[in-house]
């Protein structure tokens, strides 16, 4: 992701190391909380392995010194104090203060690999909100439907990081989209500039979405956007004619897949081309991830998009 574009897509199959694990078998951990740390902890465990090992200096860990580690980075002082070697492999100052704002609407409901893109989205803010919270940052979570569902302000705290994953794994009150309204409430309830990490299948007109948007970036924030896509929705791969049911709005329509495919890819289309020119517009960070991505990939972008904040904000 590169700042005011959308980046480079993420789809299964581009780059994932064996290591990452499979989404479908994430999901079947129960606990929002483990996966959760799941995919962090192993991110972390590969990173040594990887061509990108050392990118993420945000991450503070302490492990045991093993043989061939960098000692630039073992940590003397602990060494003087417990006798024991010990590297602590990442290093910053952050006090970042982030806003996840989660869809909870209906169409967030439909998932062709085994599991809903709500489901991904969960884990993906979950994920985000462990991470975070490692890094004594204060997290904070906005879920919507066509309705403000829950709204936690960021803190750093004992107990806090439970609440926001308990929340998280509350059922959505409202039926539709209400992504503009979502916006302009967290706009309303911003005081102090942050970032923003929105998570949506955007199934909505996006008629207005750069306007709130940019009431957002005028706060000062950093704006990161997510843009949840399940594999069928996005190549239509559907063979026989079928009922198809609007979740949102329970609107029936029959349709012939072979028929209307080149029709609805090309929508499809044009519906990412004008969220991705109001993204570039603002310089909004926008990934486009298909829910078939190793989360453990969409947290190394992420971070990655962080350092090159962090860089640029610091050679300003």
């Amino acid at each position: 992701m590169s700042s005011g574009s959308t980046g480079t897509p993420l789809r299964n199959g581009n780059f994932p190391p064996p290591s990452y694990i499979d989404p479908a078998s994430l999901m079947q951990i129960q606990s929002l909380e483990l996966r959760a740390k799941t995919v962090v902890e192993g991110f972390f465990s590969g990173l040594h392995r990887s061509p990108y090992h050392g990118f993420s200096v945000e991450f503070t860990e302490y492990r045991q010194y093993v043989a061939g580690d960098d000692l630039r980075y073992l940590d003397w002082k602990l060494l003087g104090r417990s006798d024991r070697y010990y590297v602590k492999r990442f290093e910053d100052e952050t006090n970042l203060r982030c806003q996840i704002v989660l869809d909870n609407s209906r169409s967030m409901a439909y998932g062709s690999p085994g599991y809903s893109k709500s489901d991904y989205g969960k884990t993906l803010a979950g994920t985000i909100a462990y991470y975070l919270t490692t890094q004594r940052d204060a997290v904070g979570l906005f879920r919507f439907s066509n309705t403000v569902d829950e709204y936690l302000p960021p803190r750093y705290r004992p107990g806090h990081l439970r609440r926001v994953l308990m929340s998280l794994e509350q059922q959505p009150e409202g039926n539709g989209s209400g992504i503009l309204a979502a916006l302009k409430s967290v706009t309303e309830r911003t005081r102090k500039r942050g970032l923003l990490v929105l998570i949506s299948d955007f199934l909505a007109p996006l008629e207005e979405l750069e306007q709130q948007l940019a009431y957002v970036r005028a706060t000062g924030s950093e704006v990161v956007i997510f843009h949840l896509v399940d594999p069928e929705e996005q190549n239509f791969n559907f063979s026989e004619p079928e009922l198809f049911v609007d979740a949102e709005t329970g609107r029936e329509v029959y349709v012939d897949p072979q028929a209307g495919r080149g029709a609805y890819q090309q929508r499809f289309r044009e519906h990412q081309q004008q969220l991705s020119q109001a993204c570039q517009n603002l310089g909004v960070q926008l990934s486009t991830v298909t829910t078939d991505v190793p989360l453990e990939q969409v947290l190394g972008e992420f971070l990655r998009t962080r350092l090159r904040v962090t860089q640029t904000r610091r050679r300003g």
